[in-house]
């Protein structure tokens, strides 16, 4: 049992284990306390207001404790919490999988519903897997991927993955994936521009699926950013030649735009950009606008659900489920979620689009930033040791964590990326906020790096 009056600061030191965190950091940073938050503003337990420059880790899509939403979950709450999604329904889930089937490029087919990012893609993951066992084709029981690759933290979307930081120590439990070349455009082997290349590094994932079509149920990507490989954009012809080698091959492909959707890219997916209909999208995160936990899966072929349809005794359904699928007050939040996109912010995103290339110009002029890159309202600093030769900092000096740190002096939560400083800001910031936003990135950099 704990009291009110306890003070937060000990019971957290005392019982928490945060995620991804080396707790030992703490020692000199202790977590900050959020009591409030309103628009792209957290405000701490000691006075201050930050911005909140990545969306809380990429969820808070339309800003904190937005109106709308907040009225939405406020009346679902109370009409209907929850109930079990087999062998039930309800309207806000019923009308979520429409609206979002129908706003899939070209029209989805079906709409199964998970409840994070990581199960949305192992949801996908065991649906491909099982339609080619029930198709006759019981050899293909791989998934290829490409390095720098993340699709979550459970065993089946960390196979997928594949950022050494993440993956290595359980190699022993993952799935055989196949991990093939992807594109590294700031430093790109071809020395070309991922702006005005044509995706020549899909030499090798081409090279993989001739080789291995065979064996491959799904190839899993990102389309346009891999986040959490430190926001690393490249060529959108790499996702056109990867759907069209997929499709040439008979090999699922899987969209993970748990991320990128939702008009992070520009788009509400970012897979419109090149008009790439993938067997499989992962949709999750913004999905809720950040309330809580929701995520779906998105089927584009018939085909797929017809595999699996049939009497009992073939026991062809598939059998996955959690507990919270479905949830009732998610998908009321989704609803809004959707119904505020497509009204108020898709239409006027290109205001905040470009008030970010301004600031990111600005801070390319920086000695220490290598490149600056963005993809809709993804923004990303690239630092360096040497900015001629793009010679990185060396791990031990953190350079990205003590940006982080002077960051947080000046006012904006920017939780970096190793040394990438990135924006994934709530699409609701305004100009203004998004200057104040880059002078607080400036200030921090130039601080940490001597510039």
């Amino acid at each position: 049992m704990y009291t009110s009056d306890e003070n937060i600061a000990t019971l957290d030191r005392t019982f928490v284990w945060h995620p991804c965190t080396q707790m030992k950091d703490h020692e000199v940073l202790p977590p900050l306390e959020i009591v409030r938050a309103e628009g792209v503003y957290l405000y701490t337990a000691d006075g201050r207001r930050l911005i909140d420059a990545i969306s809380s880790w990429w969820v808070n899509l339309l800003g904190h404790t937005h109106p709308r939403l907040t009225a939405a979950l406020s009346d679902q709450a109370a009409t209907l919490e929850h109930v079990i999604f087999a062998g039930f329904t309800h309207a806000p889930g019923a009308r979520l999988a429409a609206a979002l089937c129908r706003a899939f490029p070209g029209g989805a087919a079906k709409c199964f519903f998970a409840d994070c990012g990581s199960a949305a893609v192992e949801v996908a993951l065991k649906m491909s897997f099982q339609f080619w066992q029930q198709t006759g084709h019981p050899r293909k029981t791989r998934f290829a991927t490409i390095t720098g690759a993340y699709h979550g933290e459970t065993i089946g979307a960390l196979s997928a993955g594949a950022i050494p930081l993440y993956r290595d120590i359980f190699k022993p439990l993952l799935l055989d994936t196949l991990v093939v070349q992807g594109p590294t455009c700031f430093r790109c082997p071809y020395g070309l521009s991922r702006n005005t290349c044509s995706a020549e590094c899909f030499e090798h994932m081409q090279r993989a699926l001739q080789q291995h079509a065979d064996q491959l149920a799904a190839v899993c990507i990102e389309p346009l950013v891999q986040c959490a490989n430190g926001m690393n954009m490249y060529s959108p012809h790499y996702l056109t030649k990867l759907a069209q080698a997929c499709h040439a091959f008979h090999v699922h492909l899987i969209a993970d735009e748990i991320a990128v959707g939702f008009g992070r890219t520009g788009r509400l997916f970012a897979c419109e950009h090149v008009n790439v209909r993938p067997d499989f999208m992962c949709l999750s995160k913004g999905l809720t606008g950040g309330y809580m936990p929701g995520a779906v899966v998105l089927i584009r072929d018939q085909s797929v659900f017809d595999a699996f349809y049939g009497e009992y005794v073939e026991f062809k359904a598939f059998y996955h489920s959690h507990s919270y699928t479905g949830n009732p007050m998610a998908c009321r939040l989704a609803l809004e979620v959707l119904n505020t996109l497509h009204h108020e912010i898709l239409p006027n995103l290109q205001t905040p689009i470009t008030a970010m290339s301004r600031v990111l110009a600005h801070l390319a002029t920086l000695p220490h930033v290598g490149e600056t890159r963005q993809c809709g309202m993804i923004g990303a600093i690239e630092l360096v040791a040497d900015r001629p030769s793009r010679q990185p900092y060396p791990p031990a000096a953190r350079i990205g964590w003590h940006v982080y740190r002077e960051a947080l002096r000046r006012g904006a939560l920017l939780r970096p990326l190793g040394d990438v400083i990135y924006f994934l800001p709530p699409l609701t910031i305004t100009p203004a906020q998004l200057e104040e936003l880059g002078a607080i990135a400036a200030e921090a950099i130039v601080s940490v790096t001597g510039s």
